[in-house]
């Protein structure tokens, strides 16, 4: 099948390479001439484990390719992935003028039948306005479908090739069949292909993300009683998690939630709600429990120091909002750093895939450590934002040598607090005693 996929970000360039590993022609197309002469040079501009050889090996044998020529991607196509991003506008409505945009020029540059598939998030109601969009300038029949993506940052190949469902809103007996071939290959286990209409299809996503981000807050709340009343976090989650009615998952307390997904799904489905004089209290409270909670570890940070950190160096571990990225958008690191500088302080950060990233948004105003130890040499205090394995089992008599002052603010709870206190460190985490 010949396939055009419009956008090459996390989802645009995951899609395209999981599809012609299946033996696809696919073609990627993007209006960033630099970006798409890195790629047929097979330099991935995100990182993401696995998706450097997708890439590579598929181009190698001709069945993907890179392209600024948006029209003769979109004329050569039998179906049209439109990935393009959907930034969150002014008051949180995702912004649908790149989507848009596309549609037009598949109205434009159509050579045949066409299934037109939105992949990015988009909330409802988005896909008629992209057919109308189409059909203003389209001669050719055309098909929409809302395939909403399901990808975790860090795991995205995985998930795609071996997804735990497929959610496909069509509104076309054609645009049916065609999907359901495209995506067989990857349901051979029997995980299911959901069909659906397509506004039920754009609002299972927003409603998946904004459950998921429910459990983030909720448990971060909890974490935040546990510290007062004298109980364990950890214990916690352990004995609601272990109830069949909720499951384990999303219930690790941290320092909020951040990345490309959440924190923008959620300000566009509380918009809408808006819109619709429906408004979403539950989700109303998610959104400013994050945010209470990405300062927490400022706030413990200078609890264990006293309440001073002008003239203080801060050690920080992690800067992508989660491990196997480096994604820094919305992460809590930029929260903490920002707050540590404002107070006078200064920081030395480690991160094993961010750092070209952070450079790019904070420039020189930190400084960058090749190793996580080299992180610590000197500083007052040590702050784990990002649970990266080679952080979990650290050498702790290195790292007390290492620092001027014995302080490690644990915003994942990585370490257990009675080693740290019997090692000799001020140890702080979340929803646990010290």
């Amino acid at each position: 099948m010949n396939i055009s996929v419009i956008g090459t970000g996390y989802v645009g360039l995951v899609v395209g390479a999981c599809l012609a590993e299946t033996g696809n022609d696919v073609s990627c197309a993007d209006t960033d001439a630099a970006k798409i002469d890195g790629l047929r040079r097979n330099v991935i501009p995100i990182f993401e484990p696995g998706l450097d050889t997708l890439v590579e090996r598929n181009q190698q044998q001709g069945r993907l390719t890179f392209t600024t020529d948006v029209p003769a991607a979109i004329r050569r196509a039998d179906v049209v992935f439109i990935a393009v991003g959907t930034p969150p506008d002014e008051d949180g409505s995702a912004d649908l003028r790149h989507v848009l945009t596309v549609a037009d020029q598949i109205g434009r540059h159509m050579g045949r039948e066409l299934v037109i598939v939105t992949k990015s998030t988009v909330p409802v109601g988005t896909a008629a306005r992209v057919g109308a969009a189409v059909a203003a300038n389209a001669r050719l029949p055309f098909h929409l479908c809302s395939n909403p993506e399901f990808l975790k940052e860090g795991a995205a190949v995985d998930d795609f090739m071996k997804p735990d469902r497929v959610v496909l809103g069509v509104d076309s007996d054609h645009a049916r069949s065609v999907m359901a071939e495209l995506y067989a290959p990857f349901v051979r286990t029997g995980k299911p292909i959901i069909f659906m209409d397509i506004p039920s299809a754009e609002m299972t996503k927003y409603a998946a993300n904004a459950m998921l981000a429910t459990r983030i807050s909720f448990m971060n709340e909890i974490a935040a009683l546990c510290e007062r009343v004298g109980a364990n976090v950890d214990l916690v989650r352990k004995g609601v998690g272990s109830d069949a009615r909720i499951g384990p998952s999303f219930l690790f307390p941290g320092p909020g939630y951040g990345g490309s997904c959440f924190p923008k799904d959620v300000k566009a489905l509380v918009a809408t709600a808006r819109q619709h004089h429906s408004p979403l209290r539950v989700l109303e409270a998610v959104e400013a429990a994050n945010e209470r909670q990405k300062a927490r570890l400022f706030e413990k940070l200078c609890e264990a120091v006293g309440g001073q950190v002008a003239g203080l160096q801060v050690a920080v571990w992690g800067l992508s909002f989660k491990p196997n990225t480096d994604d820094m958008r919305e992460s809590p690191a930029l929260t903490l750093i920002e707050s540590v500088l404002a107070a006078g302080g200064r920081v030395v950060a480690h991160d094993p895939a961010a750092e070209h990233e952070a450079r790019r948004r904070l420039g020189d105003r930190i400084a960058y450590a090749a190793t996580n130890y080299e992180a610590l040499a000197g500083a007052d205090a040590l702050v784990i934002v990002t649970d990266w394995n080679e952080y979990r089992h650290p050498d702790f008599q290195r790292m007390k040598q290492a620092l001027k002052r014995p302080v490690v603010i644990d915003g994942r709870n990585l370490y257990a607090p009675e080693k740290l206190a019997a090692l000799g460190f001020t140890y702080r985490s979340i929803g646990r005693p010290q």
